[in-house]
């Protein structure tokens, strides 16, 4: 009985630590709450995908995959998470490790100034076939609006989506980490 009270003890004690000293504070936003896809179809367009949860070589990964098409004022597939209000509070942006078949991904943030579907903040990144960590600073997001904020008030974000846009290509992204830095 002592031996579980003690242990019990410690457990709390190490969690406290961890939590305290910010180790434990990530949130993979990729294994937390719904993703939902969609893409240009919602407004006419032609592209055609899929997103879901797959099993890769060093853990469960959200993978997006489709053929992106401009054809019919169209060009783009996504994969996009509501976020708690206030959840980027004080942070100074967004890490993720992705994989893909070497095109440029965008994540796109939504914030409560972002009332119009067309309008998101967006920051474009790299891939490659091996995994690799990639920090987005909230200052490199860029407003997809003229009638916006130049720069996202982080404090009211309230969706991320991982976006293949722009042109014609077929998408192959997966992403086993996200979360705010």
């Amino acid at each position: 009985m002592l031996i579980l009270r003690v242990f019990k003890w410690a457990s709390f004690c190490l969690v406290w630590m961890l939590i305290s000293s910010g180790i434990a504070m990530a949130e993979n936003l990729i294994n937390k709450g719904k993703w939902s896809f969609f893409s240009d179809t919602v407004m006419g367009g032609v592209s055609e995908g899929k997103a879901g949860y797959v099993n890769s070589d060093i853990g469960k990964a959200l993978r997006l995959t489709g053929n992106v098409s401009t054809a019919n004022n169209g060009g783009f597939i996504q994969v996009r998470i509501d976020v708690a209000s206030g959840i980027a509070k004080g942070k100074t942006g967004i890490v993720l490790k992705a994989r893909g078949n070497g095109e440029q991904y965008f994540l796109h943030l939504r914030n409560s100034s972002t009332l119009l579907p067309w309008q998101y903040y967006q920051a474009g990144f790299q891939t490659s076939q091996n995994w690799r960590e990639i920090r987005l600073p909230f200052e490199n997001f860029k407003k997809s609006s003229t009638f916006m904020n130049a720069a996202i008030n982080v404090d009211t974000i309230k969706s991320i989506g991982i976006v293949a846009f722009g042109k014609n290509y077929y998408a192959d992204i997966s992403v086993i980490y996200l979360d705010f830095y």
